[in-house]
């Protein structure tokens, strides 16, 4: 029963980001500059990506050399030197991918958080109905405010 209605809400999550590609993607074919936007936007993420590519590499070389002059200078033998270095080698891969990954995900919803923003201009209420609002608003406040005294 659960994993029916959990089919459904995927389902529906599904249909709502077809619906929102569909709706970008009309809204590009009416206004060019919007996808001039767009596509600068996926421009400076393929290059942001490009540049965390090296992170990983960067930070298992960089501990390499600095256990390998510190072995050194502490004078281990050979085979020691290869074992640690190896082992150093491998956990500081891991952990450069660690970073890579952490920063693909706040890249990620800081888009998301870009993407909902641009959402919330485009439904900006007309001005008539927010009038009405902030009248019924008032008055709510003036009924309270003679209530209390």
């Amino acid at each position: 029963m659960d994993t029916e209605k959990e089919n459904q809400n995927d389902s529906q999550n599904d249909n709502q980001s077809e619906n929102q590609k569909f709706i970008t993607e009309v809204e590009e074919i009416i206004d060019p500059e919007k996808r001039k936007i767009r596509e600068e936007r996926e421009k400076e993420a393929l290059k942001r990506a490009r540049r965390r590519k090296v992170i990983p590499p960067f930070v298992m070389l960089s501990a390499g050399a600095i256990v390998s002059i510190v072995m050194f200078v502490l004078r281990y033998n050979l085979k020691d030197v290869l074992i640690i270095l190896l082992c150093v080698l491998v956990v500081f891969y891991i952990a450069g991918e660690l970073i890579k990954w952490m920063f693909d995900r706040f890249e990620a919803q800081i888009e998301e958080a870009r993407l909902e923003e641009g959402e919330v201009i485009e439904k900006e209420p007309d001005s008539t109905a927010d009038t009405g609002k902030r009248k019924e608003a008032a008055e709510q406040t003036e009924k309270t405010a003679e209530e209390g005294e």
